[in-house]
C-alpha cells in the first residue's frame, strides 16, 4: 500500500530523476555475460566486493563457454570472499551451461528465459534488463526496499509487493528510478546513521523523528 500522496510521489519522482538522470550500476563489466554474473554475485554482497572478485574470475573464464566447463572447486576458490560463494559458484556454472546449451552462448533478453537460469530470480532479471535494455522495470533490493518505505512509497512486507507499489506509484522512468533509489539508499539514506542533514528528500520522509531528520 502506498502511504504518501500523489503530489508527493510526483515531487519525489522529479527530484530523483533530476539528481540521478544518468545513473548506472556500479558493477564493473565489459559485456552482458560479465554483467549477469556480477549481478548474481551481488546478491547479499556489496558491489565493491564483487568488483574486487570478478577480474580474476573473468580472466580465467571470459565467457559462458569457458565457465560451463569450469571446475567447481576452482570457481569456489575464486569466489571465496563473496557471501554464499558455494551456492553462487554452482549457480553461475549451471547458468553458463544452460546459456551454452539452450541459447547458443548468448544471454537471453527475455524475462521468462532469464528467470529460468540458475541463480537468476525476478530481481536479477529485472536489474539485467534495466541495465542492458533500459526496460521500464523496477528491481527491489535492500536499498530500494528501505528507502521506498521511509518515503511512504510502500508499506508492503516483501519485495514483490513493494515492487508492485513502486510500479503503481511511478509508472514511467522505472529503470532510472531503480538506480536512483539504489544510490540514494547506498550513500544518503543508509540503513544505519542515515545522512539526514544531506538528504534532499527529507521533507517527504515518514521516519524523520526516529532518524532525527532536520
Amino acid at each position: 500500500m502506498i502511504k504518501t500522496s500523489k503530489k508527493n510521489i510526483t515531487e519525489i519522482k522529479n527530484i530523483l530523476l533530476n539528481k540521478y538522470q544518468n545513473s548506472k550500476t556500479e558493477l564493473n563489466y565489459k559485456n552482458e555475460y560479465e554483467l549477469l554474473v556480477s549481478i548474481i554475485l551481488s546478491a547479499q554482497c556489496t558491489d565493491k566486493r564483487v568488483n574486487i572478485i570478478t577480474p580474476a574470475l573473468f580472466e580465467k573464464y571470459p565467457s559462458t563457454k569457458e565457465l560451463s566447463k569450469a571446475n567447481i572447486e576452482d570457481v569456489k576458490n575464486l569466489l571465496k570472499s563473496c557471501s554464499f560463494f558455494n551456492n553462487k559458484s554452482k549457480n553461475i556454472i549451471k547458468m553458463a551451461i544452460d546459456v551454452e546449451n539452450k541459447f547458443n552462448g548468448k544471454i537471453p533478453h527475455n524475462h521468462k528465459d532469464l528467470i529460468n537460469l540458475a541463480g537468476v530470480g525476478n530481481k536479477t532479471a529485472n536489474v539485467f534488463l534495466i541495465e542492458t535494455d533500459n526496460e521500464n522495470r523496477m528491481a527491489v533490493d535492500t536499498h530500494v526496499f528501505r528507502t521506498s518505505h521511509r518515503l511512504g512509497l510502500s508499506d508492503a512486507k516483501n519485495v514483490e509487493l513493494t515492487e508492485k507499489d513502486l510500479i503503481e506509484a511511478f509508472q514511467t522512468d522505472l529503470a532510472t528510478l531503480h538506480q536512483a533509489l539504489v544510490l540514494f539508499g547506498r550513500y544518503i539514506c543508509t540503513a544505519k546513521n542515515p545522512k539526514c542533514e544531506e538528504c534532499f528528500l527529507k521533507d517527504y520522509c515518514q521516519t524523520k523523528e526516529s532518524f532525527k531528520a532536520n
